[in-house]
């Protein structure tokens, strides 16, 4: 890799294209806390499940989607609809009563949508040119139990299409036209849309069938029903549960569905996906699908089938390109024995900065038990990854790139005898007078925005438009972003 382009992004460690070289140092993955339950499966209209929920922020407080199955009849499987919760701090949530839909004679609940389909998955939809009734945006996938909607049971999409939904506020919910928007499953997922306002347009990341021949998935000519790949059973129609995207102008017209590429990582059963932009970095995607272990069954017993699941973190600039450095867990079922079972755990779409230094994740848990639950999970700001130094110390240098920023910020933490220090250096690696290391002085602590200093010398404006690399040497310290600000 030769120049790369950094702009004022802000420049996490997922992958590997800020550093060109490391040396004692290496790039650590980071778990989030597990916290509070912030919704559990305690009313009428969710009390079989909550989960496959969306988060964001709007109007000055957070808002959650999620889908209830609300008790059915012993004949048919428990109806799957979607309720809305509110919060001021993405802490303590509320189910407004909003008087929309009945369910047991009463309207007293927070469903927002009953059908046609299930598994809402709503966005803000910041296109400059959006329609103020359109605002917010959805999808749903249907199934079998829409085939005697009056739209949906014509349409020809049972089992496989996506519908377009909008709405003025995220409450009141309309199709946004009669036909599908996508037609070509498999759905059978939380599948994830999105507005991207860097490319100017809509996404999708739905389900698909990854490894099968003639796919255009990284393992082509594969064609026997059920494989032993690595460890990975394919058992999902020839193949694994995988991923796709597809991208729109106008929320309604398509273009046909890619699988996403992993490079020379081995397929998994991936379910869901999670997909976001990155609030602080929006030129990265962060997904973190819920990975699959077919062969690994902890309770014989359990009548819902076999297998185990965790979740794992993967990383793209492009959208369809994942980077799968970190191939172990990001998050583990964990001491809870009821969430060891096939699909026992979920994450949910959307990162919410619940403080300075901390971002809120939701995990939904103890599915398919009465006590289905959504929890809190929190992670220090831009605290996924981080490059990581021992005691002996270490460092690396970037890529060469051109500088447009004013000064440095670091997101770091060290230990009382660590430290981080910086240089910038010319493209033949020889350090920039009044920036070497030796002018800078010994960076300890622990801040989310630290600035680098030289000599008492912070303003980096000599060097604007300037091709340059930039040395970081590091000792018991880890460093999580940097960017240089302008």
């Amino acid at each position: 890799m030769g120049s790369i382009t950094i702009g004022n992004f802000r420049q996490l460690f997922f992958d590997d294209y800020f550093i060109k070289d490391m040396q004692n140092v290496s790039r650590k993955l980071h778990s989030p806390v597990f916290r509070e339950i912030v919704l559990s499966s305690d009313s009428p209209a969710d009390k079989a499940s909550a989960m496959f929920m969306v988060v964001l922020k709007d109007d000055g407080k957070y808002k959650a989607w999620y889908r209830c199955d609300h008790i059915g009849s012993p004949e048919v499987r428990n109806p799957r609809h979607a309720a809305y919760a509110e919060s001021k701090d993405g802490i303590h949530w509320e189910k407004p009563s909003l008087g929309l839909f009945e369910i047991n004679g009463s309207k007293d609940n927070n469903l927002v949508w009953m059908g046609p389909g299930s598994n809402l998955a709503p966005f803000i939809d910041s296109n400059p040119n959006v329609r103020e009734d359109q605002r917010y945006k959805a999808i749903i996938r249907t199934s079998k139990a829409d085939q005697h909607h009056p739209i949906i049971g014509t349409s020809g999409g049972l089992d496989a299409a996506v519908y377009g939904l909008v709405s003025p506020d995220g409450i009141h919910w309309n199709l946004i036209q009669d036909t599908p928007i996508l037609t070509e499953g498999p759905f059978d997922s939380f599948n994830i849309p999105f507005w991207d306002p860097l490319i100017q347009e809509y996404v999708i990341y739905t389900r698909g069938i990854g490894g099968v021949k003639d796919s255009n998935s990284q393992e082509e000519n594969i064609d026997i029903k059920s494989i032993e790949y690595g460890k990975t059973t394919w058992d999902f129609f020839g193949g694994v549960r995988w991923i796709r995207r597809s991208t729109s102008k106008d929320f309604i017209n398509w273009t046909p569905l890619q699988d996403i590429n992993t490079g020379d990582t081995p397929f998994e059963h991936l379910y869901t996906n999670s997909c976001t932009p990155y609030h602080r970095a929006p030129n990265i995607y962060l997904m973190f699908p819920s990975r699959y272990v077919i062969e690994h069954t902890p309770d014989n017993d359990w009548i819902h089938g076999e297998g185990v699941n965790d979740i794992v973190l993967m990383s793209s600039r492009d959208g369809i390109n994942f980077d799968r450095t970190f191939m172990e867990g990001f998050i583990r079922p964990g001491l809870d024995i009821e969430n060891w079972h096939e699909r026992g755990i979920y994450m949910e779409k959307g990162i919410l900065q619940t403080s300075d230094n901390e971002m809120s994740m939701y995990l939904s848990e103890h599915i398919r038990y009465p006590s289905s639950r959504i929890r809190r999970l929190t992670i220090r700001t831009d605290g996924f990854v981080s490059v990581n130094s021992g005691f002996s110390g270490g460092e690396f240098i970037s890529h060469d790139f051109i500088l447009e920023g004013d000064q440095l910020e670091l997101n770091y933490s060290t230990s009382a005898s660590g430290y981080l220090k910086a240089e910038l250096q010319d493209l033949e690696g020889t350090p920039i007078p009044g920036f070497s290391i030796q002018e800078c002085p010994e960076k300890f602590g622990d801040e989310i925005d630290g600035i680098i200093k030289w000599n008492n010398k912070e303003n980096l404006r000599e060097l604007l438009g300037k091709s340059v690399r930039l040395r970081v040497a590091l000792k018991d310290a880890d460093l999580f972003s940097l960017k240089f600000l302008k």
